[in-house]
């Protein structure tokens, strides 16, 4: 446990998009070690300049922006940084990652019980009918195997067209990989900046989050940290 330090202050814009920080003085608890956040981030960008660069050989009118082959030189590094920075974190946190990737495959009754409550909690404000989450809940680990399902699929078929010869095939499959990801990341930035989730963006800045967040996101977490 500890206290948020008294230079976490956000701009009025910030805290109107993200909800605001924990304020000085109030109890915290460290949600995400500096690694993870820094994965998070160069992981964010890299994504972004994909997404941009994707639609470029993904929709035909944008076709004329690709021609001169500087959206696919920026697509490939990308690529090769998303890649390489999450192949140094699991060298560096073998641990955490494969930490991780667990607690991704573990399910319970709990989960299920999200995936019924999702839409009454996050669109109704029916807290009332939402299980106690441990410290990733339904949602993240949906997440996290979208990530690591599709992640795998693009990166196996775009190397194969990068290196080898590129075929109708292997174009559908990245295409089809590229409109699960991005339909995932607009949901992860749907709910990031959801009322009910108002100050963990935060969490990925300073790594902390309130206590009183933690308590009523992650009960089973925060008990356990608790202790």
């Amino acid at each position: 446990m500890a206290t948020a330090e008294s230079k976490s202050k956000s701009t009025p814009l910030a805290s109107s998009l993200f909800g605001p920080p924990p304020a000085p003085g109030e109890e915290v608890v460290e949600r995400y070690s500096r690694p993870v956040r820094i994965l998070h981030w160069v992981n964010a960008l890299a994504w972004i300049v994909l997404f941009v660069t994707g639609w470029f050989f993904f929709v035909d009118q944008f076709g004329p922006a690709a021609s001169g082959g500087i959206s696919g030189v920026l697509h490939r590094i990308a690529a090769v940084v998303m890649v390489g920075w999450a192949v140094l974190y699991f060298l560096g946190s073998p641990k955490a990652a494969i930490k991780g990737m667990l607690e991704a495959l573990k399910w319970g009754k709990d989960d299920i019980g999200w995936l019924k409550a999702a839409v009454p909690y996050y669109f109704f404000g029916q807290d009332e009918k939402m299980p106690p989450q441990e410290h990733m809940n339904t949602g993240q680990k949906l997440w996290w195997l979208m990530t690591l399902a599709f992640g795998a699929l693009m990166i196996v078929t775009g190397a194969i067209m990068w290196f080898g010869s590129p075929t109708a095939i292997l174009g559908i499959l990245h295409d089809v990989g590229f409109i699960a990801l991005f339909s995932f990341a607009m949901v992860h930035i749907f709910l990031s900046l959801h009322p009910k989730m108002s100050g963990v963006f935060w969490s990925m800045w300073s790594g902390t989050v309130s206590a009183k967040y933690a308590e009523s996101h992650h009960k089973k977490w925060y008990d356990k940290i608790k202790k």
